[in-house]
């Protein structure tokens, strides 16, 4: 969508005739959503944005912008109405005694809003980053100091004042130099002013670097000494001070992410992060300092839960390319804007799609929705002439269902004045629709192999260019011939693995409070298997259609593990299966782990109060026990194209990016593609379809993309 929002802009006077081909009924991949019963708004899985998603945010506010919904009639106008702030987030700790806590923290607001002009030198470098790290270290050393016994005091060297001052590079080594003849830093007032020196000196020595030298290692010395003091007077007084111990964690990754950063000399390399690619983050950090302590942190688990970061769906097992992980937390927290996250306000199909959708329509854009890829087909090798790329001559779709009429699908509903997806296609608009709905068609299953008919384009006579949107899981079943006649994408395909997710959402006759949650509306991850991230979505009730018993909402997803080989399609009973083993996984999540976070949701330790799920609207009311849950909405993420893309050690070097065009007339869009950010969210999959823009266009400028810093 962003590749087609893009070159569909009026920029380029219409010059391109765009066609988009859609399985099934609705837009979206992951990002899908559609309403259900009473209105309820339905998910591939959790989806939230963060405050760094620049590119993202900037397209859905030109989007908003050119639609120019009125407020008096529609309820999300504006970019503001769809987006909100999100700023307390949490992670799970495991006490010895096998009992979880959570540790929620409030993030406040960055400065601006994503998606405004930047208005700033660009801080999405190895050095903007680097400064911002060390300016991270002076503050959770003085959240320290606050929290620890004040014996630690004095004086420090009698030039505590001078550091922040400091203008030149001279008088910056020379306090270095100074600082470290002196040895250990004796008192907590020295280290907090080691700290301060390391910040002036990344802020003014650093940057003025432009290769390896002889200064960054005296900074990589200077990054030993500040750890070293910090593990003697914070680390060793930790005991048993939960918050101590979580900021002395945080302290000790900071300054290994430094320290790593100088040795490896990240700033200068010409790969960026993408150097460090072949560590999983977890090695990188303890070849460069980390201790096990910090390794195995709430919040490390939170990040690698955050990413689905584990081979196979395997929690054992936990993989993630070290300049990925690295690249995607600094810009997590040092370059949010607003928020460290947002929530929307309704279902992503009907905040970010259903807009998207809307302004192509306007724009001239056509939409052939019931159309599956089934082949990609190149031109005859022998019909290549020499010196030339081989491209795309023909594309097969199975034609899912007929229009009736042979008009175009019109897939959008009106809730509450809000154009939305459905959950199910409007089948009055197909030919024999009462037909297909009583066979209960499969329209977005891979399994599902009934088609109307078959549609074939021609190069040059239906098509001249080929953006490939399709996800990763599907690219070997509908690019065969591709991957035959590239190495590069036979590479791709076998090295660049996705992984199962699973997911579930529940609406409550009972408030958080009255589940015995005593904080606020919480995003958290880093909890028990088989459900590591939760997120309170209450705020979603008003957009629902309720008539005042439904309290709460909320929604929880995990990897879910690949249990054996799937020869698709064949094998059709497989994703029905997963399906169950997903309700399997929720009802003994809610009886025996929920009652962690919400220790009010259980009469007995492996009983779920389950009377407080809502079931109105339910097909079947009056359901008691746990059959109460098959009121609720569950899913298993088991389809090719449903599957999460990992950005496992060793792989990103055989991502594609949308530039290589190996196939002269084909280029790619998708998380799973060399994006600049290359991991699997919304903002990759944006950067990675204004690449594919630039491919065909020219435009948008490469140095427009925000945050993209490949050569």
């Amino acid at each position: 969508m962003a590749a087609a929002f893009e070159l569909s802009h009026p920029r380029h006077g219409g010059r391109y005739e765009i066609t988009v081909y859609q399985m099934g009924f609705r837009l979206g991949g992951k990002g899908a959503s559609g309403r259900g019963t009473a209105n309820r708004i339905e998910e591939h899985g959790l989806h939230l944005w963060m405050g760094f998603y620049e590119n993202a945010f900037r397209l859905m506010r030109e989007c908003y912008a050119e639609l120019g919904r009125d407020a008096r009639v529609c309820p999300i106008a504006d970019w503001k109405d769809a987006f909100v702030p999100a700023p307390h987030v949490g992670v799970t700790e495991r006490s010895s005694e096998g009992r979880w806590y959570p540790w929620v923290a409030h993030f406040p607001p960055g400065h601006g809003m994503p998606g405004d002009p930047l208005t700033e030198k660009n801080p999405f470098t190895v050095r903007g980053y680097m400064v911002r790290a060390a300016q991270l270290v002076v503050e959770l050393l003085r959240a320290a100091e606050e929290k620890r016994d004040p014996r630690a005091s004095g004086e420090a060297f009698g030039y505590r004042s001078g550091w922040p001052s400091m203008a030149g590079e001279g008088s910056v080594v020379d306090a270095i130099d100074r600082l470290l003849k002196y040895g250990q830093l004796a008192t907590m007032t020295a280290l907090l002013e080691a700290a301060e020196l390391l910040r002036s000196a990344m802020q003014i020595l650093f940057p003025r670097l432009s290769r390896p030298s002889t200064p960054a290692d005296l900074l990589i010395r200077l990054v030993d000494a500040v750890a070293v003091s910090a593990e003697r007077q914070i680390g060793a007084l930790v005991g048993g001070d939960g918050e101590l111990r979580r900021v002395w964690e945080l302290i000790d990754l900071v300054l290994s992410i430094l320290r790593g950063c100088l040795r490896f000399g990240l700033a200068f390399h010409p790969a960026g992060f993408d150097a460090i690619d072949e560590h999983d983050w977890r090695d990188w950090l303890r070849m460069n300092g980390a201790s096990e302590s910090a390794l195995d942190s709430a919040f490390m688990r939170g990040i690698y839960d955050l990413m689905f970061a584990y081979e196979d769906g395997d929690v054992t097992r936990p993989r993630f390319a070290a300049g990925v992980a690295l690249r995607g937390a600094l810009r997590m927290f040092f370059t949010y804007r607003g928020s460290l996250f947002f929530r929307m306000t309704a279902g992503m199909g009907d905040v970010v799609f259903a807009p998207i959708y809307e302004v192509l329509k306007r724009r001239g854009v056509s939409f052939q929705f019931f159309h599956r890829l089934r082949d990609v087909s190149l031109v005859p090798a022998e019909r290549v002439p020499p010196g030339e790329r081989p491209w795309v001559e023909r594309l097969t779709f199975d034609v899912q269902a007929e229009i009736v009429g042979g008009k175009e699908y019109e897939p959008l509903v009106d809730v509450h004045g809000l154009p939305c997806w459905p959950s199910y296609p409007d089948y009055r608009q197909l030919v024999d629709g009462e037909r297909l709905a009583q066979e209960g068609r499969a329209f977005e299953g891979h399994w599902e192999t009934r088609s109307a008919g078959t549609k074939i384009l021609q190069v040059t006579d239906d098509f001249d260019l080929v953006v490939l949107g399709v996800g990763l899981g599907a690219v070997p079943h509908v690019a065969r011939e591709l991957i035959e006649r590239s190495p590069a994408w036979k590479d791709m395909v076998t090295h660049v693995k996705t992984v199962a997710t699973q997911a579930f959402q529940i609406w409550m006759t009972a408030d958080m409070a009255e589940l015995g949650w005593e904080s606020a509306p919480v995003n958290i991850s880093g909890f028990v298997e088989p459900f590591d991230t939760w997120a309170d979505m209450t705020h979603l009730i008003p957009a629902e259609g309720w008539r005042g018993g439904t309290r709460s909402i909320a929604y929880f997803c995990s990897v879910l593990p690949d249990p054996r080989l799937v020869v698709w399609p064949e094998d059709r009973e497989y994703a029905a299966a997963r399906h169950a083993e997903v309700r399997e996984h929720a009802v003994r999540f809610l009886n025996h782990d929920i009652g962690w976070l919400w220790p009010k949701a259980a009469r007995v330790r492996g009983e779920f109060r389950w009377e407080v799920l809502t079931d109105e609207g339910a097909s079947e009311r009056g359901k008691e026990g746990e059959a109460r849950f098959d009121t609720q909405y569950w899913k298993a993420n088991v389809d090719p194209t449903d599957r999460y893309v990992l950005s496992l050690p060793g792989t990103t070097r055989y991502r594609i990016s949308p530039l290589e065009l190996t196939f002269d007339n084909l280029t790619v869009a998708g998380d799973w593609t060399a994006s600049g950010l290359n991991s699997g969210c919304v903002e990759s999959a944006v950067m990675s379809g204004l690449l594919a823009a630039h491919a065909i266009a020219g435009s948008p400028r490469l140095e427009d993309i925000i945050g993209y810093d490949h050569p």
